[in-house]
C-alpha cells in the first residue's frame, strides 16, 4: 500500500538519529545524558494530593476545551503575567503545546493564498512539529535562518515579498529552543506588523517563557494586544517546563475569538481532552507562582555555572532563557555529529548534534557546527558534566 508523500521527506526524528550515531560506542565515563529537555526539578507539592482527591473523576468524560475552573486559572495567569484580559472563549486547554502547535495549522492555515500554494515560515533551527504541521496542510515550509549573525532569531522581514504574500503562518519560539535567545518587544512589534501587512498569523511558542536569566520575556499576544491586533497571534504555553510537569501533558492556546473557535471546533472532532484530575492539577499550577520561582532560581544557578565553566570558550553565548546551551563546535573537532561521538566516547556525555534540529538551506545547515546541551540535571551534576565537556571538546579552554 502506498504511503502519503507529504511526509516522505521528513528526516528521522532527532533522538532515533542520535541512537544510530552513537550505536556501538562505549561511553568513556559514567554516562551523563544531556540531550532531552525533560525538567528534573521537584514537582509542586500539591500535585499528588489534588490528583488523589480527584481520582473518581477519571470515570467522567472531561470538557473538551477545558473546565471553567482551568480556563479561569489560565485567564488569571495571563492577567498577572502579561496584563491581559482574556475571556475563557479565547483560551483552549491542550495536551501539551505540541498538540496545539500542530492542530492550529490544521484549523487555521488555508489551502490556498492569493491563488498559490501557501507558505509556512519556520525558524531554522526549530522545534520539529512546526515542519510536520506545514507538511500536513500541504504548505511549503520556508526555513528562515536563526544564526549568530541574526541574534539567533529569524529575520522574517528579509524574505522576498513573493514569499510573504503566500505566508499563512509564522512560527516563533521565544525563548528559543535550542539557542535560548529572547525576542524583544521591538522584534515582536515588527513581526506582528509584518503579519498584518501580509495577512498571516503568528504562532508564538512560549513554553520556556518562565525560565529566564534577568527579566521575564515579553509575550507576543500581549504585544499584539497593545498594537490593537490581538487576532494576529495565537500563543501557546504549558506546564511542562514552567512547573516541571512534562508528563502531565497540559498546556493551552490563547488568541482571538475566531481563531480559538476554529481550533475548538476541530478539537471537538479529533482532539483528546485532558482528564478531569489533570485539569484540576493544572488549575492549581497556573494559580501558584511559588514553585515556579523556586525552580527558576535553580536554573539561574546553572546559568551561572555554565558562564563560569564555559565563559572563555570562543563563541560561547550566555543563555538568556530556557534551559539549553547552544555550544559552538571547534573547527578541530568537525561538526556537531563528530562532537557528539567524541563526547560520548571520551567523556561519557551525551549531547544532541545541532543539525538534527535544523534543515539544510542555501547557506547549509545552521545547526551543523553546534551541539545542544540540556541544563536539567542538579547543579552539582551539571557543573561536573560541563567541566568534563569543556576538557574533552575545548581541551581545557
Amino acid at each position: 500500500m502506498a504511503i502519503p508523500e507529504r511526509f516522505s521527506n521528513l528526516p528521522d526524528y532527532a533522538f532515533p538519529r542520535l541512537r544510530k550515531l552513537l550505536a556501538g560506542i562505549e561511553p568513556g565515563g559514567d554516562p551523563l545524558i544531556l540531550t532531552i529537555g525533560e525538567p528534573r526539578h521537584a514537582l509542586p507539592d500539591f500535585v499528588g494530593p489534588v490528583m488523589a482527591e480527584s481520582i473518581a473523576d477519571f470515570g467522567k468524560y472531561p470538557a473538551n476545551e477545558g473546565t471553567a475552573e482551568l480556563l479561569a486559572a489560565i485567564s488569571g495567569w495571563l492577567q498577572r503575567r502579561h496584563g491581559l484580559d482574556v475571556v475563557p472563549e479565547r483560551i483552549m486547554a491542550l495536551n501539551g503545546t505540541r498538540e496545539g502547535l500542530f492542530n492550529a495549522a490544521l484549523a487555521l492555515a488555508p489551502e490556498r493564498k492569493n491563488g498559490q500554494r501557501p507558505a509556512i515560515l519556520v525558524p531554522n533551527p526549530f522545534y520539529q512539529v512546526y515542519a510536520v504541521a506545514a507538511a500536513a496542510v500541504g504548505a511549503e515550509p520556508v526555513f528562515v535562518p536563526a544564526a549568530p549573525e541574526t541574534g539567533h532569531l529569524p529575520r522574517f522581514a528579509d524574505l522576498p515579498a513573493a514569499v510573504l504574500e503566500r505566508a499563512t503562518v509564522a512560527y516563533l519560539c521565544s525563548p528559543a529552543n535550542p539557542q535560548g535567545s529572547i525576542a524583544s518587544e521591538d522584534y515582536l512589534e515588527e513581526l506582528i506588523a509584518l503579519a498584518e501587512r501580509h495577512d498571516f498569523l503568528v504562532f508564538a511558542d512560549e513554553c520556556y517563557s518562565e525560565i529566564w536569566r534577568d527579566a521575564p520575556p515579553p509575550g507576543a499576544l500581549a504585544v499584539a494586544t497593545r498594537m490593537g491586533l490581538p487576532d494576529r497571534v495565537v500563543m501557546f504555553n504549558s506546564l511542562s517546563k514552567r512547573s516541571n510537569l512534562p508528563g502531565l501533558r497540559s498546556g493551552f492556546a490563547a488568541g482571538g475569538v475566531e481563531q480559538i473557535a476554529q481550533m475548538r471546533r476541530l478539537r471537538s472532532y479529533a482532539g483528546a481532552p485532558l482528564p478531569l484530575p489533570v485539569q484540576r492539577v493544572s488549575a492549581m499550577a497556573w494559580g501558584d507562582e511559588g514553585h515556579v520561582e523556586a525552580s527558576r532560581a535553580l536554573y539561574q544557578q546553572k546559568y551561572a555555572i555554565a558562564d563560569r565553566v564555559l565563559g572563555n570558550v570562543p563563541g560561547y553565548q550566555p543563555v538568556q532563557g530556557g534551559f539549553f546551551l547552544w555550544l559552538p563546535v571547534p573547527d578541530s573537532v568537525g561538526d556537531g555529529e563528530a562532537a557528539a561521538r567524541k563526547l560520548w566516547a571520551e567523556a561519557g556525555i551525551q549531547v544532541l548534534p545541532g543539525a538534527y534540529l535544523a534543515r539544510d538551506g542555501q547557506a547549509g545547515n545552521p545547526g551543523r557546527n553546534f551541539i545542544r546541551v540540556a541544563l536539567v540535571a542538579p547543579a552539582e551534576q551539571t557543573e561536573a558534566a560541563l567541566n568534563r565537556l569543556k576538557n574533552c571538546l575545548y581541551q581545557g579552554g
